[in-house]
């Protein structure tokens, strides 16, 4: 398959990515709602932030105040928003599975993701971040950067899909394989980042 074949290509030019840079599933989750609409450097520093006021567990983030964790993560942008999503997050993990990611996660795949699109601030690319790489189920992120990577390797069409659309044509030609849909999550974010500052350079 021509995806599968990309892919190869991709790993073969960036090598492995080792992505998401967290150390916990809490931080992990903490970071896929605060990188929303902003560069990732702006999260790390809110993550340390988060850190240095022992607030990257979300017990804290479910009893911690909205304004005063929305100046911890002002760095992010849309600080005001974002501390509403993880306390969202927060109030449901602890209000209905007794505060344990474990007890949300065994929901099966289509039930776990329709309850996180519930939690107001939690879309579709965000939730699936958060199903690939804290809760380990094969789903497919789509980001503006997919999107680029399917119109320059002769998918234009498909990268105009609906969100979900796009992630079923990676999905369609690629193994159901959580370690190769986090990999090349990474690498297609890889390669859109160098192309965005190569603008003439050619596609891989």
């Amino acid at each position: 398959m021509k995806l599968l074949r990309l892919y190869e290509k991709l790993l073969n030019e960036y090598g492995t990515q080792n992505w998401w840079p967290a150390r916990t599933r809490a931080e992990m989750i903490a970071g896929a709602i605060l990188t929303q609409n902003t560069a990732w450097k702006n999260v790390e520093r809110a993550i340390t932030n988060l850190h240095r006021n022992g607030a990257l567990n979300l017990g804290t983030l479910y009893k911690i105040p909205v304004p005063e964790l929305a100046e911890w993560i002002r760095p992010a942008g849309y600080f005001n928003q974002k501390a509403g999503c993880l306390k969202n997050f927060a109030s449901l993990l602890h209000e209905n599975y007794t505060g344990k990611l474990d007890r949300l996660f065994k929901l099966g795949t289509d039930e776990l993701r329709a309850v996180l699109l519930a939690v107001k601030g939690i879309g579709k690319e965000t939730a699936d971040c958060i199903l690939l790489y804290a809760a380990k189920r094969p789903v497919f992120v789509v980001d503006a950067y997919t999107r680029r990577f399917l119109a320059a390797h002769g998918f234009e069409a498909e990268s105009k899909l609906p969100y979900d659309a796009v992630a079923g044509t990676f999905t369609a030609q690629l193994p159901e394989d959580v370690q190769l849909f986090n990999e090349y999550h990474a690498l297609i974010v890889r390669w859109g980042k160098f192309h965005s500052n190569h603008k003439d350079s050619q596609s891989c």
